[in-house]
């Protein structure tokens, strides 16, 4: 009797017709869900930059907004946002063409765990940074090199607030080339370096001087760490002076002087260290993601429970 009721066409039809309304009804949409929000995942941890995090955010509400307005059946609006999506998407792959040259390579050698640990690895070089700095600085003010380095603590400073926002390097923060940049026989020596998380990204940055009345002792590059300071709350700025080589460090608009450079890394620990960590977007991710999927699971679960006792009472 078994055996009759594994071979009746019926009944395996029956059971094929039950996995499709399974799949059709429950399972599809939240795969299709998930795996877009893994795609995003990936991307969001191979880009990492905060600026550009911004940019992906909102290219993703572009996305969600063309979705939403096409299942509503909102032709023009519909039709506007579709290509407003394939532009920003082209946009995008202009100024990504490094990460996603990155991601494409990784993908294509099959190394898909390391694409979920590369933030990893950045936070590990993120430990370094101040380190980096601080040595830069230590070295810097043995040589009396003059030097202005802005750190940012919060959101990306407009370069609006910059008299000169200077010129774009985005490279790793190391101390050979911050040595490098404030030499008297370069170029941006005169300027400041803007530093972001573990990133170079310009140097020759022209700053605002304050307009409060300091001592006359502090040079200019103390007075334009004064005055970034207090037009941009989301920042601080390490001053070296060329004549003393004293070390300052510069916060809404007052100076911290002088400084041991043990005594600056103690400060950078305590503020700049905390900015850096707000930058890495896996654990937030994954916290959303682990929650996502426990939801998902408990929500299929609840239904083979229920056709389970169905079937149960039909029979």
């Amino acid at each position: 009797m078994n055996a009759g009721l594994i071979y009746d066409p019926n009944w395996t039809q029956a059971l094929l017709r039950y996995f499709i309304d399974i799949w059709t009804h429950w399972l599809k949409g939240p795969l299709d869900i998930g795996l877009v929000l893994l795609l995003t995942y990936m991307v969001l941890v191979i880009i990492g930059e905060r600026r550009t995090l911004w940019m992906v955010r909102g290219f993703i509400l572009l996305m969600l907004a063309t979705a939403v307005s096409t299942s509503l059946e909102l032709r023009l609006l519909s039709f506007v946002l579709e290509k407003m999506t394939i532009g920003s998407a082209v946009a995008m792959a202009v100024i990504l063409q490094s990460e996603f040259r990155r991601f494409l390579e990784q993908l294509g050698r099959g190394e898909i765990v390391q694409l979920f640990q590369s933030s990893r690895r950045a936070n590990l070089k993120v430990d370094n940074v101040i380190d980096e700095i601080v040595d830069a600085v230590k070295e810097l003010s043995q040589n009396r090199t003059g030097a202005l380095l802005i750190l940012e603590t919060g959101p990306p400073i407009d370069e609006r607030d910059f008299s000169v926002p200077g010129v774009k390097l985005n490279s790793e923060v190391s101390k050979e080339l911050l040595q490098t940049i404030f030499q008297t026989t370069t170029l941006l020596h005169d300027g400041a370096v803007l530093i972001r998380g573990a990133r170079i990204v310009a140097a020759g940055v022209i700053l605002p001087l304050s307009e409060r009345t300091a001592s006359r002792k502090l040079g200019t590059r103390h007075r334009a760490a004064m005055g970034i300071t207090e037009r941009v709350e989301n920042c601080m700025c390490v001053v070296v002076s060329e004549e003393t080589g004293s070390i300052s460090l510069a916060e809404k608009g007052q100076l911290n002087r002088p400084l041991t450079s043990s005594k600056l890394k103690e400060l950078l620990e305590a503020r700049f260290s905390q900015s850096v960590e707000r930058e890495a977007v896996t654990p937030d991710l994954s916290l959303f993601l682990g929650r996502l999927s426990s939801r998902i699971l408990a929500l299929v679960s609840r239904f083979l429970r229920l056709s389970s006792s169905a079937s149960g009472e039909k029979k």
